[in-house]
């Protein structure tokens, strides 16, 4: 039978959408299913702010009854602006060991993005920098993240078949954590803090973070930060309060690092904390019936060896004066107190010289690296 696109139209079809993805990888030691909750909000207008400014369209590959496939399109409209481009993204693809399953679904993305003037496509990208992005190219034996796509080896093969070529990569690090603080960085840490007047600043209580506005200035400092990475777009405010809502409020405050000027500027910060990847696994995507006993096990009541390095930015002016250097001088310790034996950073643009240089201190190992196709259509 041949396949057949359909695309989402009600709650069924998108509950259908986002548990193929579970079912895909059910017996996959590797892959961590992103929560479901989240994935309906993430697809739901009203419930995402990044929809306000994105046209996106869900579609699912058919064989039959069965769905052998999914994809979103998605046209960023402020990206486009942002880059003075014509693109239509993919994101969430996942399909069987199938060419014709794999090309129907691009050709959909490939359709959708043509009929509203897009002239190529690229992907796995989101609606938002803040979503996961990138089809993992090496290190399919490795632990996935939370905040990270994983996918079968196939998938790549498919793509390059399709005709899609590398727009840009990510590689990711597995960072041993280290038994004491570097003495080359103890140094420049010093150097740094007395030549820029610069220090390192804990928030002490969660209400502390309304007090001093500090959920708005991260997210401001990440907009500031990462303006020119590739495909970013800065954060509206309906996404920044969305985020400081949703999220922050769930972190460690240990495992938050700042870093200020003598008169108040943030201008760096860093975000940690421990792996969930082995809870979400138990959790199979739901938090219902029993899933968030697994997630508060690993958010509250034992640490696991493991932690994330969510996000770290720095104000584009310090970067280069070993600001990010007085955030790991913070987080260590912590890490050292609570046991963790290593870190897995993010994903982190492979031209990107001055956040590779930071692992220069540490014992490291490139275990990742995941790729952004393109394709003009």
């Amino acid at each position: 039978m041949a396949i057949t696109i359909k695309q989402v139209q009600t709650k069924k079809e998108l509950k259908q959408f986002i548990r193929f993805n579970y079912e895909l990888y059910k017996d996959n030691p590797y892959n961590v299913p992103e929560l479901y909750e989240d994935m309906v909000d993430t697809l739901t207008p009203g419930k995402n702010p990044a929809l306000e400014f994105c046209d996106y369209a869900c579609f699912m590959a058919m064989d039959g009854d069965k769905i052998v496939g999914r994809v979103v399109a998605i046209i960023n409209n402020r990206a486009n602006e942002r880059w003075e481009e014509k693109c239509v993204r993919f994101g969430w693809i996942d399909f069987t060991d199938n060419e014709e399953v794999s090309a129907a679904l691009l050709k959909a993305v490939e359709d959708f993005g043509k009929a509203k003037g897009m002239d190529k496509v690229e992907g796995p990208l989101g609606f938002t920098d803040m979503d996961p992005e990138g089809m993992l190219i090496e290190g399919f034996d490795r632990l996935g993240t939370m905040a990270t796509i994983y996918n079968f080896p196939y998938y790549p093969q498919h793509m390059e078949k399709l005709g899609f070529v590398k727009a840009k990569d990510w590689v990711e690090f597995k960072i041993t954590v280290p038994s004491q603080i570097p003495d080359k960085m103890l140094r420049v840490g010093e150097i740094v803090q007395k030549k820029f007047g610069l220090k390192i600043v804990k928030i002490k209580s969660k209400k502390e973070i309304a007090e001093k506005n500090y959920g708005q200035r991260i997210f401001e400092l990440i907009n500031e930060g990462y303006k020119n990475l590739f495909g970013f777009v800065q954060l509206t405010q309906a996404q920044i309060d969305k985020y400081v809502d949703t999220y922050l409020g769930l972190l460690n405050l240990d495992m938050i690092s700042l870093v200020e000027t003598e008169e108040g500027e943030l201008v760096g910060v860093g975000i940690t904390m421990g792996s969930l990847s082995v809870a979400l696994q138990k959790a199979k995507g739901k938090l219902f019936p029993f899933g968030w006993w697994h997630l508060l096990k690993a958010l509250k009541l034992k640490e696991p060896e493991g932690m994330d390095l969510l996000l770290v930015a720095v104000k584009p002016e310090y970067l280069n004066k070993g600001a990010n250097s007085l955030l790991f001088l913070d987080m260590i310790p912590v890490a050292m107190k609570k046991g963790y034996k290593w870190a897995e950073s993010n994903p982190e643009l492979e031209d990107n010289d001055a956040v590779q240089k930071q692992w220069a201190y540490f014992d490291t190992e490139q275990h990742k690296r995941r790729r952004c196709f393109t394709k003009n259509i």
